[in-house]
């Protein structure tokens, strides 16, 4: 491990971890409380009034430690558009929510307004300003590329989004989100850094916040990222596939992302067709878990145990 990425995991992990007893008494004053569904787990109504946009803490400390060493890694510069605009579109929806009082946040349409055109600039920046290219490497097929031509931009559009609201519907039990991102941070640090790919700081720097963030974070948590995290997040790891040509590699070590997004899909859907049955006692799938009596710190310690060892098989998967 280099230098550079050694210095980027403890900048970043220091600035998390010494600005949270900071940024959590003023987000406790200002009132920036969690409010809880009635309609989810018991368990999650003592959670209440815990402050949330705890994800400025995650970007705060990406940023800084990314823009030092900007100059010497111009790659870093698109994955942190796609990271710090989706974490202000995250942070523009926890804000109306906490401050504002007013529980919907963003409304959908705004959301993805917002989200398109954080992920149209990344796109634009991506092909006008770098050299990389929009083919994908082909998992198992060393050398192999997967190009869809005009298609490449539609389609980066629906990883890119998707990558992130899987991310999003991640974040519902205290540290998951974070455990399971800190896992595809280190796979991606180690990759850059063996391809030469000129991202490590920007991906140990998030993995360096990310270890901060969850002394705060883990269960009973003292603070939750709300979207600004979450959503910031799912960018990042987007952003770090498609710069590393790996966007096929998120369906392997995103797989916990992919599951809970496609378990509130199947939910919705069937409780649709179905005329108001449902598949799951909850979702996103880590509720049902949930409501079947796991603790949380469990189906943590499980999504993250899963993340390390598809992270090991994609691993495999490079050749």
């Amino acid at each position: 491990m280099s230098k550079i990425s050694i210095t980027a995991v403890m900048l970043s992990f220091c600035i998390s971890a010494l600005a949270g007893p900071i940024l959590i008494p003023f987000l406790r004053k200002v009132k920036c409380g969690q409010t809880v569904r009635d309609d989810g787990p018991a368990a999650h109504l003592k959670k209440s009034g815990t402050p949330t946009m705890g994800g400025i803490l995650i970007l705060a400390s990406v940023l800084a430690t990314s823009v030092a060493f900007m100059e010497d890694y111009p790659r870093i510069a698109p994955v942190l558009i796609l990271t710090v605009g989706f974490g202000l579109v995250g942070l523009m929806d926890d804000y109306i929510k906490v401050v504002c009082r007013r529980s919907m946040g963003l409304s959908p349409w705004q959301k993805l307004f917002g989200q398109l055109a954080v992920t149209g600039i990344f796109a634009w920046y991506l092909v006008r300003c770098t050299d990389v290219s929009l083919a994908m490497k082909i998992p198992w097929m060393p050398g192999k590329y997967l190009d869809f031509g005009i298609w490449n931009i539609p389609i980066l559009f629906f990883i890119v989004l998707g990558t992130a609201n899987g991310t999003n519907f991640t974040d519902g039990l205290d540290g998951l989100a974070g455990s399971v991102t800190l896992m595809v941070a280190v796979f991606f640090s180690v990759v850059s850094i063996g391809t030469a790919a000129g991202i490590e700081p920007l991906t140990c720097a998030v993995a360096g916040a990310l270890m901060g963030f969850l002394l705060f974070n883990v269960h009973p948590a003292e603070v939750f990222m709300g979207d600004t995290g979450s959503l910031a997040l799912g960018g990042f790891v987007a952003g770090c596939a498609y710069v590393m040509q790996m966007p096929l590699y998120i369906a392997i070590v995103g797989v916990i992302y992919l599951i809970e997004v496609c378990s509130v899909i199947l939910q919705v859907g069937y409780f649709k067709l179905s005329g108001g049955r449902r598949i799951l006692k909850m979702a996103p799938l880590h509720h049902h878990f949930e409501l079947s009596g796991w603790s949380e710190t469990r189906i943590t310690a499980l999504f993250t145990i899963i993340t390390a060892l598809m992270c090991l098989l994609a691993f495999r998967a490079l050749g």
